[in-house]
C-alpha cells in the first residue's frame, strides 16, 4: 500500500471519528466517562477522609455569612448539577437571591436524565420543594432532607420512586450524597430557613449547566425536549434572581416570574394565565 492510500485511509477514519463524535450516543459515551471518572476521584478522596476540591472553608461558616452580608435563617434556594456534581445554595439579599455557596457532590447515581421508576437508580431532575416534615436529623445517611418525588409533573408522566434525598456520606440509590461533613452546614441554614423566614424552600435540579452550547452538544438526546424545557426555569432565575413560580401545564413544566416570598409554592398542576419563557 504506497503512501497515498495510508493517508487517504487516516483521513477517512478522523473524519468518520469527527461525524461519530457529533452524534447523540457518542456524547453520551462523553458524559458517562466523565461522570464516572469523578465518581472515582470523589470516592478515593472520600476514603481517605479528604474533602472533595472546591468544598467551603466549613470551619469559617460565621465569617462567610458576614462576609456575605447575610445571617442565618434567611430565605434560601437551592440548585443542583449532575454533570459538574455540584449543589449551589442561594441565599434572599435585598430582594434578590445571592449565590453563598457552591459544594461538591461526592456521589450521586445513575445517569443524566429523569427518574423513570422505582428501583432505576435514577437521581431524579426538575423542580422540587422541600418543607420541615421532608428533613431526617437521624438519617441512616446522617441527615437528610427529601426531594418530594415525585411531584405534579413526574405523577403525570406515571413516574415513581419515594426517599430521593440530599444527604451525608458518599453512597447513592438515585439520591444525592454531600459527604457528613458538608450536609452538616447545609443542613444548619435548611433548619434556620425553615425555622425563621420560609414554610418551603425550591430545590431545581438540572443535568448540566443549561447553557445554549450544552442543549445544542446533546440536541439529539432522547431527552432534550425535556431538558430544554428545565432551561426556561433556569433561564428565569438567572433573569431575575427569583426563583419562579413552577406549575405542571398538559403535562410540562410551565413557569411564572417568581416574587420574594421566601416560602417556595408547590408544584402544582394548573395553566397560568401567561407562561413565562414560552
Amino acid at each position: 500500500m504506497n503512501m497515498n492510500a495510508l493517508i487517504s485511509i487516516l483521513v477517512l477514519t478522523l473524519i468518520g471519528a469527527g461525524i461519530y463524535l457529533m452524534t447523540p450516543h457518542a456524547r453520551q459515551q462523553i458524559d458517562r466517562l466523565h461522570i464516572n471518572m469523578q465518581r472515582v476521584e470523589n470516592k478515593a478522596l472520600h476514603s481517605a477522609g479528604k474533602p472533595m476540591p472546591g468544598t467551603p472553608d466549613l470551619a469559617r461558616l460565621d465569617e462567610r455569612l458576614a462576609s456575605a452580608g447575610v445571617q442565618s435563617g434567611v430565605p434560601i434556594f437551592i440548585r443542583i448539577f449532575k454533570l459538574e456534581s455540584e449543589l449551589e445554595l442561594w441565599v434572599e439579599k435585598n430582594g434578590r437571591y445571592e449565590l453563598f455557596a457552591t459544594y461538591p457532590i461526592c456521589l450521586w447515581s445513575g445517569r443524566l436524565g429523569p427518574k423513570l421508576r422505582e428501583g432505576d437508580r435514577q437521581a431524579p431532575e426538575g423542580f422540587y420543594t422541600v418543607a420541615a416534615e421532608q428533613l431526617n436529623p437521624n438519617s441512616r445517611w446522617h441527615r437528610s432532607f427529601n426531594l418530594g418525588f415525585p411531584n405534579a409533573f413526574d405523577q403525570a408522566h406515571g413516574r415513581t420512586g419515594t426517599f430521593l434525598m440530599v444527604h451525608g456520606g458518599c453512597l447513592s440509590i438515585g439520591c444525592y450524597a454531600m459527604t457528613d461533613a458538608v450536609v452538616d452546614e447545609i443542613w444548619g441554614l435548611v433548619t434556620t430557613a425553615l425555622d425563621q423566614s420560609q414554610e418551603r424552600f425550591a430545590v431545581h435540579v438540572f443535568p448540566f449547566r443549561m447553557t445554549e452550547r450544552n442543549l445544542g452538544l446533546r440536541k439529539g438526546d432522547q431527552w432534550a425536549s425535556f431538558w430544554a424545557d428545565l432551561k426556561k426555569g433556569y433561564d428565569l432565575f438567572e433573569e431575575r434572581r427569583v426563583p419562579p413560580l413552577v406549575s405542571v401545564c398538559d403535562g410540562r413544566y410551565a413557569f411564572e416570574p417568581g416574587t420574594v416570598t421566601g416560602t417556595a409554592p408547590l408544584v402544582e398542576a394548573r395553566c397560568p394565565a401567561e407562561i413565562a419563557g414560552n
